[in-house]
């Protein structure tokens, strides 16, 4: 199962990250995750939102740059070993592992955001070995 990122790129300068927050709020886009990494110029806001589409739409007529990708959002046990073991079985799968974040959530379970260099073969993968994946909607009912 996949879910949609939004991605956005915003030019590094004061004021700009709230912009985009913004926007979101105003169209009632509820962000569930970020990650946001920067450059001298420019910053990459990752987003988990509970309406991905809305929200790069209204982005875009606002000005912002932004795309949709599809990740991967897993369920792992929250204790030692979990995610080494997550990422063993993708090593030795032969799939690249582009980017990954952590979410924050109330829970005993883990959950980390996965882009990966084969959507279909790490979803494949995934399946293959019981490891669950949850949906941008599911992960909004937690």
């Amino acid at each position: 199962m996949f879910a949609k990122q939004l991605t956005v790129f915003i030019e590094n300068r004061t004021g700009r990250l709230s912009e985009v927050l913004d926007v979101l709020k105003e169209n009632k886009v509820n962000i569930l995750s970020l990650s946001l990494a920067d450059t001298t110029e420019f910053g990459l806001l990752r987003l988990i939102v509970d309406n991905a589409a809305l929200g790069k739409d209204k982005l875009t007529q606002k000005g912002f740059s932004s795309l949709l990708s599809d990740v991967s959002i897993i369920k792992i046990p929250h204790k030692v070993g979990s995610l080494q073991k997550l990422l063993k079985t993708i090593d030795e799968n032969g799939v690249n592992i582009e980017y990954m974040y952590g979410l924050s959530i109330e829970s005993d379970e883990a959950y980390v955001v996965l882009k990966a260099s084969d959507v279909n073969k790490i979803d494949a993968i995934l399946n293959e070995n019981g490891i669950k994946t949850i949906s941008c909607e599911e992960l909004g009912k937690i």
